[in-house]
């Protein structure tokens, strides 16, 4: 039998590259593959592995392995000699685009755009466009992320993740946190409706009406989730959601609240009524970790189809339109599914902290 094949090598700048051709919608299938493979490879994984995981022949994977240890990137998206259409963009080219597009930016600007790219490499915007389309590049765009500085960031990583991989017996997983100062926000003239040819319109400008606070808990296995609406974000209200929380869930069973490091859940009094009440147990995000609650994603889908278009005369207005939204949800539910284990995450920011390391350095 012959021996593993051993971790495929690539540089941090490879790997950013590849990550970005692996999460694209734009790029061809089988270079969006083909980098999964890649990374998969430079992670470790067996060859039968990676070929059974992606779809592809263990041959397919060990060219794939053999012509990026040879060339890198310089050679993605053109064909061997002799086959199909000739490449109209040089290869040096492309990969001079690849290394500004993800090393440099413009002299005072932020970002390349097709125009600075096409002028900065000699090309026609046209091709700027079509090199960054295939590899997925958008420079345009950038996600928000930062590393947490936790000092017990893994324990809490490993104690979150494993409630929402493996849910213990007898008892409901409850990612919570509080979405605070929800304004009632009614528009200074009517809005015109949407006609053939012509959107909806609202007025850029409004009128505050109040705030409130919404208290919610995303049961990780259902998708259905308990709300209340209060004044504040103080530890007497988060106390009153508690109580809420405490009457909704059948009494048989345990409850672990997922939840962040405000200091108003560790408040003296919130302390006192979690002794007396055994059944409740807290598990923290790390610090700087929203990402890693669940209710998080259900609040931005809260903000996106309820809250951001919507027009309220009043705080009870907002409140009412709140309710009816987790009513429907709750008629309705559909859980988020979590894929992530804990070691890739685990591994991912690994990376980060090096690679934030190297360029401070």
């Amino acid at each position: 039998m012959s021996a593993p094949a051993a971790p495929l090598t690539m540089t941090d700048t490879d790997r950013e590259v590849l990550e970005i051709i692996a999460r694209s919608s734009t790029a061809a299938h089988r270079e969006v593959v083909r980098a999964r493979v890649l990374l998969a490879s430079a992670d470790g994984v067996g060859i039968r592995t990676v070929s059974g995981d992606h779809g592809v022949s263990a041959m397919t994977v060990r060219a794939w392995r053999e012509a990026f240890t040879a060339e890198g990137l310089t050679q993605w998206g053109t064909v061997k000699k002799g086959r199909g259409r000739k490449p109209s963009i040089p290869e040096d080219t492309i990969a001079e685009i690849v290394r500004l597009t993800t090393t440099e930016t413009p002299e005072a600007e932020t970002h390349w755009s097709v125009r600075s790219m096409a002028k900065k490499v000699g090309v026609s915007r046209s091709t700027v466009h079509r090199v960054w389309s295939e590899l997925g590049l958008k420079p345009h765009r950038h996600d928000t992320f930062k590393v947490s500085n936790d000092p017990n960031f893994d324990a809490k990583v490993i104690d979150v993740v494993g409630l929402y991989l493996n849910p213990p017996e007898k008892a409901v997983v409850l990612c919570m946190d509080e979405k605070s100062s929800i304004q009632a926000l009614d528009r200074t003239q009517a809005s015109l409706p949407m006609v053939p040819g012509r959107a909806g319109t609202m007025t850029h400008d409004y009128k505050r009406n109040g705030t409130t606070t919404l208290f919610a808990a995303l049961d990780v296995l259902t998708g259905k989730v308990i709300g209340q609406c209060l004044p504040k974000h103080r530890h007497e209200e988060f106390l009153t959601f508690l109580k809420t929380v405490d009457s909704q869930v059948p009494k048989g069973l345990q409850v672990h609240l997922v939840l962040d490091n405000y200091a108003t859940h560790k408040h003296a009094v919130i302390k006192h009524w979690l002794a007396n009440h055994k059944r409740f147990h807290l598990h923290f995000t790390p610090t700087s970790s929203s990402w890693l609650n669940q209710v998080e994603r259900w609040f931005r889908d809260l903000t996106e189809k309820n809250l951001r278009r919507g027009i309220f005369d009043s705080v009870p207005d907002l409140i009412d339109s709140i309710e009816a939204y987790i009513d429907a949800n709750n008629d309705d539910p559909k859980p988020y599914v979590w894929t992530a284990t804990a070691e890739s995450i685990l591994e991912k920011v690994a990376r980060a902290r090096t690679t934030l390391t190297e360029r401070a350095s």
